[in-house]
């Protein structure tokens, strides 16, 4: 895609020729993606979360709708950086746009060993995702700033490549979580991820995912989303964020601009429709048309009361 101008975002250093980023666990290995969709809508894709070492991931069921959302419960199955570097890392070249990793571990130990795969693969950044469980510690290093902090710092110190660190709506103090990893180096923020949620089925009387609790997305989630993106960039004003969650239209994308992100990622809405990103670039170019304005100019221009 030739870069407009006004289309063009900025993720502090790093420059997007779109404001869309093809969200992490929707778009597969984004090889496979690239099949059914055009990745030119996308400044950046990102690839499924990796391991250090196989993870087998959750026993069926792992998927059920729920209402305008859908509960995930995968527990990010993936073949380890080694095996996934050797298959998916050799084709990323031949992909129309920035590829970025997503890394994930139990320790930050393994998160750097991660990255520093993901590097040697090719991808043009790595997003941390802190919002997988911490099997270890039984919860998320999202919900803790000191530990999500040692995880970013641990994992700048393995590569140069640029880092965002991936934050979870479920945590207590949003804006706490975001300053520890920012001054441990973060390049930008993730905000966010799924929110926890469940399920039953009312004649089997059985959970809808067999971890019981999952990750709810969708649609339904995007004034979470937009409050974590908006409490952030009040507090951290130089925090560069992209924005996730329950994004579907074109106007969705302009309300976390709005809110303070400078990239907007397409998440969920993948699944309905796998070319769903053509779509809604084509109504943001037709507001930014329509407003004789550009995406850079609207990221935090929201008027409070």
């Amino acid at each position: 895609m030739k870069t407009r101008s006004d289309l063009a975002s900025r993720l502090g250093g790093y420059e997007l020729t779109t404001p869309l980023v093809a969200a992490c666990g929707t778009v597969g290995s984004v090889v496979d993606f690239a099949a059914v969709a055009d990745l030119t809508a996308y400044g950046a894709a990102v690839a499924k979360s990796v391991s250090g070492t196989p993870w087998k991931g959750r026993q069926p069921p792992r998927l059920a709708a729920a209402g305008e959302g859908m509960l995930n419960g995968i527990g990010i199955q993936n073949p380890g950086i080694d095996a996934w570097a050797e298959e998916i890392g050799t084709q990323l070249a031949a992909l129309p746009t920035d590829i970025w990793g997503s890394a994930v571990g139990h320790t930050a130990t393994e998160f750097a060993k991660v990255a520093v795969g993901l590097d040697g693969a090719g991808v043009k950044a790595v997003e941390i995702n802190l919002s997988c469980p911490n099997l270890e510690g039984g919860g998320m290093f999202a919900l803790d700033p000191v530990a999500a902090a040692d995880v970013v710092a641990t994992v700048k110190s393995a590569t140069e490549l640029p880092i965002g660190a991936k934050l979870s709506p479920n945590a207590q103090d949003i804006v706490e979580v975001a300053s520890a990893v920012d001054e441990a180096g973060a390049d930008w923020v993730v905000l966010g991820n799924t929110v926890w949620g469940a399920g039953f089925d009312i004649e089997t009387r059985r959970p809808l995912l067999s971890g019981i609790v999952g990750g709810y997305s969708g649609r339904p989630i995007k004034p979470i989303a937009l409050r974590c993106v908006w409490e952030v960039s009040q507090a951290l004003p130089k925090l560069p964020i992209l924005g996730v969650g329950g994004v579907g239209a074109g106007e969705d994308v302009i309300e976390f601009l709005l809110a303070g992100a400078s990239a907007v990622g397409v998440g969920t809405a993948h699944f309905a429709n796998p070319r769903i990103g053509t779509r809604i670039l084509k109504q943001v170019e037709r507001y930014l048309r329509g407003h004789k304005t550009s995406v850079s100019a609207l990221v935090g221009a929201a008027e409070p009361w």
